[in-house]
């Protein structure tokens, strides 16, 4: 045991020392179409994992659209309860009822527009970590991308996702040699809210405007925007808010005509360009990063 946590300090420093100065992602994007083509280093969401949101103002003026993609492999649970409410249509009209600068805009109370429709969506266990396992081709996770040294590393990316992980390097302290992960809730990220009941949630969601560490693994994030970080940027602020933004529609994009479809490409972090990232930021928690590039069409 001495020895593997001499090991495993030791490697922790060497990462630490590797990213003392983290490095920004500094790259023109792409065109659509060629990005498309370049699959090595771009992947398209599916449709069926992303959620188009449309808001707007109290006094209906628009302020815009976000899309938000779903990390079913983070927390399944909540990404079928979100999925299936945008394909319902029954968070259109709930308003961003508590939104604070520098934190984050907190909407989807259904209950407050329509109390019998709410108690179609029962509260839900909370999903604060999800388990993998390094290095195995049976693992239902996809592979992760390390900021530093695999077997030290605390911070990382799975499909474009941040997460945040204990060290590798416990696996073999585990029965099944898995190691706890979770979404940190970095800006842009997508979480759940709930009362002090940690299996409460339900229908309310928050969408991060900074970053807020204190709420790791102990709120369900389960996704992150894809575009339009700058609408939740824009959002009406207050606690509670005096006139709150409205919004009208959430639409699962799978569900929508397909010449309506907007689509996405997340730039692969397991491609050969964002190699380089990696190791430019090694040892950099990953909420202090920009976030991996998207384009978006339509």
């Amino acid at each position: 045991m001495k020895s593997f946590i001499r090991s495993l300090l030791a490697a922790i420093g060497l990462t630490a020392m590797a990213g003392a100065s983290a490095q920004a992602q500094i790259a023109e994007l792409p065109a659509f179409d060629a990005a498309l083509a370049d699959s090595a280093n771009w992947r398209e969401a599916a449709p069926e994992n992303l959620i188009e949101f449309q808001i707007a103002t109290a006094r209906g003026e628009a302020r815009g659209r976000v899309l938000i993609e779903a990390a079913p492999f983070a927390a399944p649970g909540h990404v079928e309860r979100f999925t299936s409410l945008a394909a319902s249509g029954d968070l259109d009209g709930t308003m961003f009822h508590r939104v604070i600068e520098g934190f984050m805009a907190q909407g989807g109370d259904i209950e407050a527009i329509d109390r019998e429709r709410a108690e179609n969506w029962p509260n839900m266990p909370g999903e604060f970590i999800f388990t993998r396992i390094p290095n195995s081709e049976d693992d239902s996770v996809p592979a992760m991308q390390k900021l530093g040294l695999p077997q030290a590393a605390t911070s990382g990316y799975i499909l474009g996702f941040p997460v945040s992980t204990q060290a590798e390097a416990f696996a073999s302290l585990s029965r099944d040699g898995s190691v706890q992960s979770w979404i940190p809730h970095c800006k842009g990220v997508v979480s759940t809210a709930r009362t002090s009941d940690p299996n409460s949630a339900s229908t309310q969601f928050f969408l991060m405007r900074d970053i807020s560490p204190w709420l790791n693994r102990e709120y369900t994030a389960w996704g992150r925007i894809v575009g339009g970080q700058d609408v939740v940027d824009s959002i009406e602020v207050g606690e509670p808010v005096r006139t709150p933004d409205v919004l009208v529609s959430a639409r699962l994009v799978s569900e929508m005509p397909e010449e309506e479809r907007p689509r996405v490409l997340v730039q692969r972090t397991d491609g050969p360009l964002f190699a380089s990232f990696l190791e430019a930021n090694a040892g950099a928690s990953v909420c202090d990063l920009p976030p991996v590039p998207t384009i978006v069409s339509n």
